[in-house]
């Protein structure tokens, strides 16, 4: 494809069309083909720093899922209540969010008649009993307290739970767009740094927060720093590789993130009942302290190479081309290839970034950043509706807790597991377009399916009829989780690989970003307590049968060099169905005879170019058609113009 690239490059501006770019040197646009295997390729130095991206990524996972533990909803127990001989206990699922269903315990029965105030009550505040003065709260994911423990978050005060729900994902959409942008025009390694200290600072300060607003605004600024890290080490591990490395690369780090959401459990467990702090500080503490081991990446990690050469800081990519041939054992003086030769020709020119804002100059390269985040937002969104479908009511709030959550975790393993091979078949825009698929399947089957078993059959069979319906919407669920998470994963891989190196920082960012709109429709929905449910999964159902079709226009970028510039992303396009030898089948056969007509002067192009061209026309067909047409007329009007 490179040299497919080459030659368009090659070829003059035609009717005074201007080139996006102008890329003067012949070798150094050609990152993966010839300037990386004159470095020695994938060699050790590249090896050791995606090691380094790799390590992060599970102190990432342990952020992303700390929400579950940290604003668990837990079970509570009216101690004091308005009237006498009763107790009430919210018996609300921890995963589930939601205002707690409360159930009502009256001398110790539970389920027995409540006192006729009670009953009153009860039908003037819509069904939730929460006339309490004191509640005892107990939790079942591994803290024995928490967020909503801390300052009674219940009934009345539940929506603050919602709020430090969104503070995370909010901060994490601001923190993709705005570090996305500063990727592309500062560099790759200062937001990496700018993120790991920030996180830092915001992250250890969410532990000592002493009410829930100052604990929801902090959360905010942690997950804009949690998105700059995220972001800065996803482009760099994908810059780092060439084109067979990047997919393998890039699934190792989203196992280690896998293996934080498994572990989460157990370092919860080991924060509980610590003496002079209360669980969830400590376990906020143990969840951002390991990224101090991020430090040192400001002398051990480098500056993207790609980046350096894609936006002309020659002089520091002379630099780092030679601590990256040493390193690797590779003789820059018998470089065959001229490389380091051309880039002292190059050392004269200034640097010029380029913001994401250009990318709606192109043609094609915007469409395909705009269809790959429709299908993040489809992929995350319908994530959740058939996590939603999944959870039983009638369980107990603890076996619904552990089961949900590690019933999530092992569809993300068993994804990433089926990612890989399906990718390395099919490639990317085949595994993306069949997972697509599997998922509008399943969320059709389970809306449409599960009505028709209703109406249709076992009709008087009211307890087979239930019990296969929750069947069918159990296992419709985990294939739509499971084929949802891979079309997630999948979309961020394939913008990362077709979006050109000068805006590969934004492009990435508004496909995570998309995504985190996705995740944001999970806490909207919890607090309506669920209302709009089944609209909600009918959007995302017809979302799906819509990303199918734009699926089919996206090119395949297996096995292809990355883009560099605006131009290579604009000839980084879909691949014809014909070869080039057949197009000439598609061109209709004619007798007329076309010898008088030529090829219109360039100057006129401009003025009266369109008079001549119609003038023209009109003297290559025979008289009498000229004739019957009205042709004698515009010939004349023709001349009359001075023609």
């Amino acid at each position: 494809m490179a040299a497919g690239r080459t030659e368009a490059q090659d070829h003059p501006p035609e009717n005074g069309f201007t080139p996006l770019e102008h890329p003067v040197p012949r070798l150094l646009p050609h990152i993966d083909g010839l300037v990386l295997p004159s470095l020695g390729g994938f060699g050790k130095h590249q090896k050791q720093l995606v090691v380094l991206t790799w390590i992060p990524a599970l102190f990432i996972g342990f952020s992303q899922f700390s929400d579950y533990f940290l604003l668990a909803q837990p079970n509570g127990t009216c101690v004091r209540p308005l009237t006498n001989d009763s107790n009430w206990t919210s018996a609300a699922p921890p995963l589930t969010g939601g205002a707690p269903a409360l159930q009502l315990k009256v001398n110790g029965t539970e389920g027995g008649t409540a006192p006729r105030g009670v009953r009153r009550r009860r039908r003037r505040r819509g069904g939730v009993l929460c006339d309490c003065k004191e509640w005892r709260l107990e939790l079942h994911t591994g803290l024995s307290q928490n967020v909503v423990t801390k300052w009674n978050l219940v009934c009345d005060s539940a929506w603050k739970v919602h709020i430090a729900k969104f503070s995370l994902l909010v901060g994490s959409i601001f923190g993709y767009l705005v570090m996305g942008v500063m990727a592309d025009w500062f560099g790759r390694h200062p937001v990496l740094i700018l993120s790991v200290l920030f996180m830092l600072v915001f992250g250890l300060s969410v532990a000592f927060s002493v009410n829930v607003t100052m604990f929801s605004t902090l959360r905010f600024f942690e997950g804009f720093c949690l998105a700059g890290l995220a972001l800065s080490l996803y482009v760099l591990r994908i810059e780092l590789c060439l084109p067979a490395w990047r997919f393998s690369m890039t699934m190792v780090a989203s196992f280690l993130m896998v293996a934080g959401q498994l572990l989460m459990p157990g370092v919860a467990a080991l924060c509980r009942n610590w003496p002079d702090r209360d669980d969830w500080q400590v376990l906020q503490i143990v969840i951002i302290s390991p990224f101090v081991l991020m430090l040192p990446y400001v002398w051990l990690f480098p500056e993207s190479l790609r980046w350096l050469l894609a936006t002309q800081h020659y002089r520091r990519s002379k630099t780092m081309m030679l601590r990256i041939a040493k390193k690797n054992q590779v003789n820059m003086t018998t470089e065959p290839n001229g490389v380091l030769a051309e880039l002292e020709q190059e050392l004269h020119k200034k640097p010029q970034p380029t913001c994401i804002v250009k990318m709606m100059s192109t043609r094609n390269l915007w469409k395909n950043i705009v269809v790959l985040c429709v299908n993040s937002l489809t992929g995350y969104g319908i994530h959740h509706c058939f996590a939603r479908s999944m959870m039983d009511p009638e369980a107990q709030p603890t076996a619904l807790c552990h089961a949900d959550y590690y019933t999530m975790a092992g569809i993300a393993v068993a994804t990433c597991l089926a990612v890989c091979p399906a990718v390395g078949l099919m490639g990317r825009r085949g595994g993306l377009l069949t997972f697509m698929i599997i998922t509008a399947l399943a969320s059709l089957l389970q809306l449409g399916l599960l009505n028709l078993i209703g109406k249709y059959s076992l009709r008087h069979d009211i307890v087979l009829r239930d019990t296969l319906n929750r069947k069918f919407s159990v296992a419709f669920s985990i294939i739509g989780m499971f084929s949802s998470h891979a079309v997630s994963t999948l979309s961020i891989f394939f913008c990362a690989e077709i979006t050109p190196t000068v805006i590969r920082g934004g492009g990435l960012g508004l496909v995570l970003a998309s995504a985190g709109f996705g995740m944001l429709t999970a806490p909207i929905m919890e607090l309506h307590n669920q209302k709009g449910y089944f609209l909600h999964h009918v959007i995302f159902a017809c979302c799906t049968l819509l990303c199918i079709i734009c699926l089919l226009l996206l090119p395949e970028p297996r096995g292809q060099p990355l883009p560099e510039s605006l131009a290579d992303g604009e000839t980084f396009t879909r691949q014809t169905l014909l070869h080039p030898g057949e197009q000439h089948l598609l061109l209709a056969k004619t007798d007329g005879d076309y010898s008088r007509v030529h090829d219109t002067p360039l100057h006129l192009t401009t003025t009266g170019g369109a008079t001549v061209a119609a003038a023209t026309a009109l003297a290559a067909v025979p008289a009498s058609y000229a004739l019957a047409t009205g042709g004698e007329v515009i010939g004349n009007r023709a001349i009359a113009n001075g023609v």
